[in-house]
């Protein structure tokens, strides 16, 4: 493999120019109004799961999304943890995956935290299965999520997910064993980018979270990613717009309300952000654009030093998507940790 972005200093200076709508803080509290009232009368449900893993407490959770829709997800505890009000991590995942079998993702719960991990709507029959439908139809699109919706805002798919995942929070602080002060998020890639939007989101609509951990995100910076990436999910714009040729305006118009870029500057917890340089997927660029817009980020230090408010992004020069990995994670871990 090889480098597949514009050397590193260069990273770490990039900024692009990202659309911000106007009513972009409007649209997104609209939109959280609207799903905590359609979902009112339903409260989440824990349900004990059909798995043979005995060194944990693994349940199926299902809560009320956007529109009030149900959202599948795992909740996986340690034994020990039971009446024990415990950290959490919240997990999403990445593009085309589901949630997988109950007990499969157990790294977190072993290091004594609760662990949920949300199933993407309409997802889950790429590389893992899932249980939770879209019920909601889009105009035509080019195959995959990006360009499902791509006409509007208030219709696009990601509207719809990103509202899951601030939904899944308010649930997750109401169940039994859980420390609601102390609630950080996750994913790679997909779910990377889902973590920086719903770490925003949460922060302006439910309460502060204890941090924000994405790995080789994906979802930020969608117009530049779009006009370098060589592979994946971008490409996807790409071929909409090879189609449909006077629509750019319509499209990047759209995606500035879900792009990580926009999300983040409203971020202001402590965040592990994770690159790699021959990622032929996610642009290094892309990540870095999120990374470089965090709440506050001219006052830190170096990109990759821990800085006054506890920011850093972990560079791993030889790796593609798969990121760093298991050690990737055992950087997070240690990264809370030393939060308290």
């Amino acid at each position: 493999m090889a480098r597949t972005d514009l050397p590193l200093d260069e990273l770490r200076r990039y900024r692009p120019a990202v659309r911000r709508p106007a009513d972009f803080d409007a649209f997104w509290a609209d939109t959280i109004t609207a799903a905590r009232a359609a979902g009112a009368g339903t409260s989440p449900v824990l349900a004990p799961a059909d798995t043979p893993v005995t060194g944990l407490v693994v349940e199926d959770l299902t809560f009320p999304g956007f529109a009030g829709d149900p959202v599948r997800a795992w909740v996986s505890r340690p034994l020990a943890g039971r009446d024990t009000a415990l950290p959490v991590v919240v997990e999403f995942l990445g593009y085309g995956g589901g949630r997988g079998r109950p007990g499969e993702r157990v790294h977190w719960a072993l290091a004594g935290y609760v662990h949920v991990v949300m199933d993407t709507r309409g997802q889950g029959s790429g590389w893992a299965g899932g249980d939770t439908p879209d019920p909601h139809g889009s105009g035509p699109h080019a195959s995959g999520w990006m360009t499902s919706g791509i006409g509007s805002p208030a219709d696009h798919y990601y509207r719809r997910v990103y509202t899951d995942a601030v939904r899944l929070v308010d649930a997750v602080r109401t169940l039994p064993g859980v420390d609601p002060a102390r609630i950080a998020l996750t994913g790679g890639s997909q779910g990377g980018g889902i973590a920086i939007a719903a770490a925003a989101l949460v922060e302006a609509h439910v309460g502060p979270i204890t941090a924000v951990l994405p790995d080789v995100a994906f979802l930020c910076d969608w117009e530049g990613g779009t006009d370098v990436a060589v592979g994946g999910p971008y490409l996807e714009l790409a071929t909409y717009l090879s189609v449909h040729r006077d629509a750019a305006d319509t499209v990047w118009d759209t995606a500035a309300y879900f792009d990580g870029v926009n999300h983040a500057a409203g971020i202001t917890a402590p965040a592990l952000f994770s690159v790699a340089l021959m990622d032929d997927v996610v642009p290094p660029r892309t990540t870095f654009a999120a990374f470089n817009a965090l709440g506050s980020a001219d006052a830190l230090g170096p990109a990759d030093a821990l800085g006054p408010a506890d920011r850093r992004i972990e560079v791993y020069p030889y790796n593609g998507h798969e990121g760093g990995g298991f050690r990737q994670w055992e950087r997070q871990v240690a990264f809370l940790r030393a939060l308290g």
